[in-house]
């Protein structure tokens, strides 16, 4: 019996089993996306802090080294791009996703010029390292949307640990850079000295998110990282205690950048070892939900065929025996079982859902406020961040707490 031979109410329950199992089956896709992304994000993290280290010491050794993290950011995108062809992107529901993707592709689009203006020098280390800043978060940003979509509670929870540790070592990445900048020239002005502790603080809002949602192996190996820090911790001090008068020795920006990216190197297998959670989570999501969607196709076509047999069916209704069970009454009693559980099913998701989406919902707010910030005082994104940042530090509020004030504001103003 095909599934348009049953019942109205048959055929909607399994459309709606269904449409889970398509939002489970594109997430799959988005999987692998999100695995890519976190590749290319860190070879372009990569590409960013040797870029800043060639500027600043431009050597023929370091050229070197800097066109081979350009080759394989090469790779990273030519992968990224190969799985983007074959995707289906005939899906309305993820208009937000392919605008992301669009967004991302243009930047990548200009990564050749940006690479060509660093050989020649006619970039400032500044201006350069900004330059990829915006790229990968245009990369992020794309991971961002697709926790945000995602309409699986596990699979959110397992997408928000995955985001916030991938901005996490993001904020990493730029701490290395800035890093790399200031030891190039022998000393930090309190511009940078500032940049560098809210890049730390930046850090561990997202290390504590990622906290919240990750399992127990993603977190003892990121414990184990952070206690052996000690290295990073020392020059991250000495940093803070630099000034033009009393410079300190320029070698000190390779065995910076040397430390940074063996830290971040290890965060990247933590990345990795999230990603495969994530994917082996879907697949077993995928295989449970389709196991499920066969079960209730099985058992509607069973009781819509019952409902043409005057036999009485093996089971009590309403506490009439046997006998007194009419077909009908049977059919609607199993009817209203199936919609039950269906219903408590999808409330269960629901309820799940908002809860694992919290985080996100915060981040959003939070980028509303900065938004406006840029708006109202014609800022770039880092100054409209560095502002809310010293506002909140000095308020003592939260950051989101200071960004929902500012909303309100807003929404209050003539």
């Amino acid at each position: 019996m095909h599934d348009r031979q049953l019942p109205a109410t048959l055929r909607f329950m399994l459309a709606a089993r269904r449409c889970e199992l398509q939002g489970l089956e594109a997430l799959a896709q988005t999987c692998t996306l999100v695995s890519l992304l976190s590749d290319l994000v860190h070879a372009l993290q990569r590409e960013r802090g040797f870029s800043n280290l060639y500027l600043g010491q431009p050597q023929a050794r370091l050229l070197a080294t800097l066109d081979q993290h350009s080759d394989e950011a090469r790779r990273q995108e030519q992968r990224l791009r190969e799985h983007l062809d074959q995707l289906d992107v005939a899906s309305a529901e993820r208009a937000r996703l392919y605008h992301r993707l669009a967004y991302l592709l243009h930047g990548l689009d200009d990564l050749p010029a940006l690479r060509r203006r660093i050989r020649e020098s006619h970039l400032g280390v500044e201006d350069a390292s900004d330059s990829f800043t915006r790229l990968i978060a245009s990369l992020l940003a794309v991971v961002f949307e697709a926790a945000d979509t995602a309409l699986d509670p596990q699979l959110t929870r397992a997408l928000v640990a995955l985001f916030n540790f991938m901005q996490a070592k993001e904020l990493a990445g730029q701490e290395r850079a800035c890093g790399a900048m200031g030891f190039s020239r022998g000393f930090f002005d309190a511009r940078q000295q500032e940049r560098m502790n809210h890049l730390r603080a930046g850090q561990q809002r997202c290390s504590e998110t990622f906290a919240q949602y990750a399992d127990n192996e993603a977190l003892q190996r990121w414990q184990h990282l952070e206690d052996a820090a000690g290295p990073v911790q020392r020059l991250r001090q000495l940093a803070l205690h630099t000034c033009a008068e009393r410079p300190v020795d320029a070698g000190l920006a390779e065995l910076w950048f040397d430390l940074c990216s063996e830290r971040i190197d290890a965060m990247h297998t933590i990345e990795a070892l999230l990603a495969e959670a994530l994917r082996q989570l879907c697949r077993q999501r995928l295989e449970s939900t389709s196991a499920e969607l066969d079960n209730h196709r099985s058992l509607s076509r069973q009781l819509a065929a019952q409902a043409g047999h005057a036999q009485p069916l093996l089971f009590s209704v309403q506490g009439r025996t046997l006998d007194e069970a009419t077909p009908d009454d049977a059919l609607r009693h199993s009817l209203l079982d199936l919609l039950q559980e269906q219903s408590s099913h999808l409330q269960r998701l629901g309820d799940e859902l908002k809860a694992a989406r919290s985080s996100l919902a915060e981040r959003k707010r939070i980028e509303q406020a900065k938004r406006l910030l840029m708006s109202r005082y014609q800022l770039d994104e880092q100054s409209a961040h560095d502002r809310m940042q010293r506002t909140a530090m000095n308020q003592g509020l939260r950051l989101i707490d200071l960004a929902e004030r500012l909303l309100a504001q807003e929404q209050g103003a003539p």
